[in-house]
């Protein structure tokens, strides 16, 4: 009967113990998991951010479909100005502007040129696909570009977008806006359940979105992750 009750005393022994390691080691183990996976999510939120900023430069307004977007991304073209020489504080006090100078330089009169003081002055737009000069490392291609709008470790999920093109400020100006989001079930689901709950039961607490996200469509916030 001793032996019976030192066994099952020894067994509750290595339980608790068991219990109150992982009790310290869960909470590391999801913070560390979440910190390297918000980092991917990080990352592409931010390039959807640059995508739609582009987007609306050339089109006045932001796009409410992901799949738009990539397409722009993929086959979009963007206008340049490539700048070689400046105009000094003389020439600019006579009275000639970059309009009059370039005008100057395309009639291509080299006594006018040398006159004016232009030699070696030019402005001249160059046409570029605006995946290279948003991502000019080639961190995307044109055969990948769809996996920007997937959020990392989610099994497929694409990021949830909403945009307010009417917003106007206290003044009545017309400011675009968007925001974008991954929610921590997406790209944390397959973690501790009760760590993820907990994470999501204190963002509630705090009235804070439980996720990632960039931008707001309520207010405007110069497009600020909520990391920032």
């Amino acid at each position: 009967m001793k032996t019976i009750v030192r066994v099952l005393l020894g067994a509750a022994i290595i339980l608790l113990a068991y219990m109150c390691i992982m009790s310290i080691y869960t909470p590391i183990q999801f913070g560390n998991e979440r910190e390297i996976r918000e980092r991917a999510v990080i990352r592409q939120l931010v390039d959807i951010r640059r995508a739609q900023l582009e987007f609306r430069d050339q089109h006045g307004r932001f796009t409410s479909d992901l799949d738009s977007l990539v397409d722009f991304v993929r086959t979009g073209e963007k206008r340049i100005i490539s700048k070689e020489g400046s105009l000094s504080d003389a020439q600019l006090e006579r009275g000639l502007t970059e309009v009059r100078a370039t005008r100057i330089v395309a009639r291509g009169d080299m006594a006018e040129i040398q006159r004016e003081g232009l030699t070696g002055f030019r402005r001249d737009t160059i046409v570029i696909p605006v995946i290279e000069d948003l991502f000019p490392a080639g961190e995307y291609t044109v055969q990948n570009i769809d996996r920007m709008i997937v959020i990392p470790f989610s099994e497929g999920r694409k990021f949830d977008i909403s945009v307010n093109n009417e917003f106007r400020n206290d003044v009545g100006v017309r400011i675009p806006l968007f925001e974008v989001r991954a929610p921590f079930r997406a790209y944390l689901h397959d973690l501790n359940r009760q760590e993820l709950l907990n994470l999501e039961f204190q963002m509630s607490e705090l009235n804070r979105f439980a996720g990632l996200q960039v931008g707001d469509i309520n207010r405007p916030n110069n497009f600020a992750g909520n990391w920032e």
